[in-house]
């Protein structure tokens, strides 16, 4: 990440870094345990917020996880779109990171732990998107079946 750090400690957060995680503290605080809560809403009002490139990508994305993985509640993740398991353990599958957030060259669609994407000793947990075109969607389209497992 080539945010400026806001301390001259090596290894301090990045005032981007510090944010999401304000972000991260509000979500799991407004939603106690057991409340039924629409973090479809939630997701959506993130997506809202986005600009340009960061907007179409997560518009696209999440199109794209809602038709091919059904399943999977949309929700946020440190102020970022995501995508979980249904039920009590709501393990995250993939996320949306939107260039902006970190100040970063490029958009990246990540996958977490519970995603089903083993392939071998070593795979790719996290995919820079530049553009959703036909190819990136269908690769997009099969990553998610899969992750969803």
């Amino acid at each position: 990440m080539s945010a400026e750090k806001t301390t001259g400690q090596q290894g301090a957060f990045s005032a981007e870094e510090r944010a999401a995680m304000k972000e991260r503290a509000k979500e799991t605080k407004a939603r106690p345990r057991g409340a039924k809560a629409d973090t479809e809403a939630d997701c959506l009002a993130k997506i809202a917020e986005m600009e340009g490139t960061d907007r179409e990508l997560a518009e696209g994305i999440h199109a794209l996880v809602k038709a091919n993985a059904p399943e999977l509640i949309a929700k946020t993740w440190y102020g970022m779109p995501a995508y979980a398991q249904p039920g009590k353990g709501g393990k995250l599958i993939c996320f949306f990171q939107p260039a902006a957030k970190f100040k970063a060259r490029y958009a990246t669609l990540g996958f977490d732990g519970a995603a089903a994407l083993d392939d071998g000793t070593m795979w790719p947990t996290a995919f820079a998107v530049t553009e959703l075109t036909p190819d990136t969607e269908a690769r997009i389209a099969a990553l998610v079946k899969q992750a969803a497992g």
